[in-house]
């Protein structure tokens, strides 16, 4: 998808399924409350749950987690890669993405086709495996397609060599909320 296509697409509420380190991911405009809940909708996930943020790098996390705590988490040398951080949320962080909690997850992915789509984007993107909630995630487009139909817009892909989810970590405590 062109640049200008795929942002005017998210802005109008489009929700997309990309792959990632581990699976296939559903994602959408994180300051879209619609695509969001479109999001929550189409795998029956409970928005007390929050959501995870993927970007290309720490500007695009800026609107989503305390600049202070991008920084710290960005000084652990764990990003980009396969390492969620759950960060105090920004004061611009909608509440629909933080599940009702004052904190927000986020990465810095090290999927290049991930990082890629954000540069295009030119955003954060809205990033929970492509499954219905409870269900096992989808590892190729063939199995988005089944799965969502033209619900989503695919971008074809292959997804990284990771077998698991994203390491989620609290940081204000250090606690490895998912391994």
């Amino acid at each position: 998808m062109e640049r200008d296509a795929l942002r005017a697409f998210l802005k109008r509420g489009g929700v997309i399924a990309y792959p990632t380190e581990s699976c296939f991911g559903l994602g959408s405009d994180p300051m879209n409350r619609r695509a969001v809940e479109k999001i929550l909708q189409l795998k029956g996930r409970a928005a007390a749950k929050g959501l995870i943020l993927i970007a290309a790098n720490r500007n695009q996390l800026r609107p989503y987690a305390t600049r202070a705590s991008i920084e710290a988490a960005w000084q652990k040398g764990r990003w980009p890669g396969p390492v969620t951080w759950v960060l105090p949320a920004a004061k611009t962080c909608p509440e629909w993405l933080t599940g009702g909690r004052g904190t927000v997850a986020v990465r810095i992915t090290a999927h290049a086709g991930a990082a890629a789509l954000c540069e295009e984007a030119g955003m954060a993107l809205v990033s929970t495996s492509a499954n219905r909630s409870g269900g096992k995630p989808a590892r190729t487009w063939r199995q988005c397609k089944r799965l969502f139909g033209e619900r989503v817009r695919i971008v074809q892909g292959h997804i990284g060599a990771r077998k698991r989810p994203s390491t989620l970590i609290d940081f204000a405590s250090g606690k490895v909320l998912r391994k």
